[in-house]
């Protein structure tokens, strides 16, 4: 990348766009504020380290900021409620064709103290309710569930039984492999994004 900022907000954006759309994204096609949103990127990358969201304060460590590093562990769930994510850099198809427009949305984010909190331990969970197999229920529209590991040998791995599946807490991608990819191949989240997931 180039050393003036502009210069950098320009390369990012045009990389960015490239990205999103061989990924099925959009960029906000109002180009004052993509390059705006870029330029906060690419100040929080020389800040940081790391490309942390522009519109949220970001804490300058890595481990507690890594869900609103661009693109942010909420940009999916925003898209489909409202139709941008939070900063409004990605957008939806109607809103990239110019038939809606991005309009303010609420933070999906937890409040710090909340984010600090213990993780919800699966197993104390409230229960969800299972159909008559014991498996959990569909929902409406969709096919029963069956056990798919009497079927597949394969399937029915237990953990640390070799391959591990990694997911992408941006876009859900998953891979099986000892570790996670450096970049995710679909949402280009950087490898620390994944998390080990529990079939």
């Amino acid at each position: 990348m180039s050393k003036n900022p502009r210069g950098k907000a320009e390369e990012l954006r045009l990389r960015l766009d490239r990205e999103a759309g061989a990924s099925g994204y959009n960029l906000n096609p109002d180009l004052d504020v993509t390059s705006l949103l870029c330029a906060g990127l690419v100040k929080n990358e020389g800040r940081y380290g790391y490309m942390s969201c522009p519109c949220r304060l970001a804490s300058g460590k890595r481990e507690e900021d890594r869900d609103i590093i661009c693109p942010c562990d909420y940009r999916d769930a925003d898209l489909a409620e409202y139709g941008a994510c939070y900063c409004a850099l990605y957008v939806s198809d109607a809103i990239a064709a110019g038939k809606k427009e991005a309009v303010p949305i609420p933070e999906r984010r937890l409040p710090d103290e909340q984010r600090h909190e213990a993780p919800l331990d699966i197993k104390s969970a409230p229960a969800v309710k299972s159909g008559a197999g014991g498996g959990v229920t569909p929902p409406p529209g969709y096919p029963p569930t069956e056990d798919l590991s009497k079927k597949s040998p394969a399937l029915g791995r237990q953990p640390g039984d070799g391959v591990k599946v990694w997911r992408c807490k941006v876009c859900g991608y998953l891979c099986a492999k000892e570790t996670p990819p450096l970049r995710c191949p679909i949402c280009k989240a950087d490898k620390d994004r994944f998390e080990g997931f529990a079939m």
